[in-house]
């Protein structure tokens, strides 16, 4: 039996960690420990975590905020396991959820893995059009749930990630810890010859953010990830990247082509009508829900809109940048 190490970093998030640990407990395969690194929170979930002490092999280290991906790397120094599993701290995962990557890596083995992330039943109106928008094919959101990536080799996310301890000793972890810290950290350790692969049955329930203001300030900060990933691998940036940018640049022009040249205004709003209704039917239909159907169609454009302008605004910066210059998140604060 591999015995798994569960990497939780944690920021303000107590209620949200405390769901994730009664999952854990639940688990099928119980060969595991679970790590909880506490990044320099004020709201501390220590309380929460030594309720669970008696249930779980469960370890709480606190540090000053660093940021995600160093957060991970303190978990990975601490950790015994011989596999790492890295989960956010707004997951939830089924019973089953160790057992199915168990099989996996029994049956073949991946150095490094993803999930992909869903909605629950439970989830609000909003977090479920949120998560609608986040991993729909009418978005770049549903690249990442698919074995054949659009962007490229697929990459796992560290919302829901599985690497080897000997991954982690050769790449000595994350480089980036804020700004699209998972994404170079996956291509890395892809570069080093590590298979990677997805995982479609190792889900989680994701529940992301609580209000569209939120949703865009995390979208606005995905886009300049996205150009910050560049700045560390230029050939990384395919053009479905750019979907998002053309979007936004797209929806804003809209309103000029009626002073410039009609017929292509006419056209853009028959564009974007169509576009507004096939995302209302996907998401109705798959959520049985009109009024989550209404929302997605606001989750979608907010998506697209905040990864755009983020996009579109990083990579200004970034061409009056001096040459070779690396953004590692450190002084940047991650919108909450």
């Amino acid at each position: 039996m591999r015995k798994y190490s569960i990497i939780i970093p944690v920021y303000n998030r107590p209620d949200e960690v405390e769901e994730l640990l009664q999952c854990l407990v639940k688990q099928t395969y119980s060969f595991f420990e679970v790590v909880i690194i506490e990044d320099g929170s004020i709201n501390k979930c220590e309380e929460v975590v030594n309720t669970f002490k008696d249930s779980l092999d469960i370890h709480y280290y606190y540090q000053e905020n660093t940021g995600q991906g160093f957060a991970r790397n303190t978990g990975f120094s601490k950790a015994r396991g011989e596999y790492f599993i890295i989960l956010d701290s707004d997951a939830l995962i089924e019973n089953d959820y160790l057992s199915i990557v168990e099989e996996q890596l029994n049956t073949e083995f991946l150095d490094l893995y993803g999930g992909p992330d869903r909605d629950h039943p439970n989830f609000t109106p909003i977090q479920k059009a949120i998560s609608y928008s986040m991993t729909s094919v009418f978005t770049t959101g549903g690249i990442r749930g698919s074995k054949k990536n659009l962007g490229g080799t697929f990459h796992p996310r560290s919302f829901n990630m599985g690497l080897s301890r000997e991954v982690y000793e050769k790449t000595k972890g994350f480089i980036i810890t804020r700004m699209g810290e998972d994404i170079e950290f996956s291509i890395r350790a892809i570069s080093l010859g590590f298979k990677s692969g997805l995982i479609p049955e190792a889900f989680i329930y994701h529940k992301r953010r609580t209000s569209f203001v939120q949703f865009y300030r995390q979208l606005r900060f995905f886009g300049k990830a996205r150009i910050n990933i560049s700045r560390y691998f230029p050939k990384e940036l395919k053009l479905v990247h750019t979907f998002p940018m053309i979007f936004t640049l797209g929806c804003f022009s809209i309103p000029i082509w009626y002073f410039i040249f009609t017929p292509f205004f006419y056209l853009g709003i028959a564009i974007l009508g169509i576009y507004v209704l096939l995302n209302f039917l996907d998401a109705t239909i798959k959520n049985k829900s009109i009024e989550v159907g209404l929302l997605s169609i606001v989750a979608v454009f907010v998506q697209l809109i905040g990864y755009g302008i983020g996009f579109i605004t990083e990579g200004w910066k970034k061409l009056f940048e001096e040459k070779g210059f690396k953004q590692t998140g450190e002084k940047i604060e991650y919108p909450s």
